[in-house]
């Protein structure tokens, strides 16, 4: 899949729905299988061809100059939440408040994992030492005093590296348009 702007998917002043298809199927598809697993192979059939009718009706209120994957994320999220409300017909209004807190939960997993994956893709551009020190501090939760002891180094060093890291992290999810702050 490509990470391209939807310029560059446009032929004869129209968006080239083939070629998105042929680039973009598979990460719909991936989106869906993460996102809620109990869908039949029809329901992931029909959210999936839906996405790309749905972004095909809508192409003249597409910024062009945006990443076509943003667009397709989002129309593929929004299908899912509808198909599961489609799928759930109940007058019981407990299995409907169950209903509608496993949407929330299908949002904030998705959420999750994006934001999971942005820092993944961030800590691969991190100079080693970096990527130890926040995998100690983050991951296995050691204290400051204690990595700084490791490394050999000053625990204002152990500060002033994770406070940049932290920073470098809220500025690419702001960029991916997350609040780096809110709680999922």
């Amino acid at each position: 899949m490509n990470n391209n702007k939807i310029f560059s998917y446009i032929s004869d002043n129209k968006l080239d729905i083939e070629k998105v298809m042929d680039e973009y199927t598979n990460y719909v598809y991936v989106i869906i299988k993460n996102s809620y697993t109990n869908f039949s192979n029809e329901d992931i059939e029909e959210i999936a061809l839906d996405v790309f009718l749905t972004l095909w009706n809508n192409q003249n209120r597409l910024n062009y100059n945006k990443k076509l994957s943003s667009y397709i994320a989002g129309i593929t999220r929004n299908l899912i939440k509808k198909k599961y409300r489609d799928i759930i017909n109940t007058d019981n209004i407990e299995d409907y408040e169950m209903i509608l807190s496993d949407i929330e939960n299908i949002e904030l997993n998705f959420i999750h994992k994006e934001k999971n994956q942005i820092i993944k893709e961030e800590m691969e551009r991190l100079k080693e030492e970096d990527k130890i020190i926040f995998h100690l501090y983050y991951y296995d939760e050691k204290s400051i005093k204690d990595i700084a002891k490791s490394l050999n180094v000053s625990e204002s060093k152990i500060k002033s590296k994770l406070f940049r890291i932290r920073k470098r992290l809220h500025k690419r999810l702001k960029k991916r348009g997350y609040d780096a702050n809110e709680k999922q």
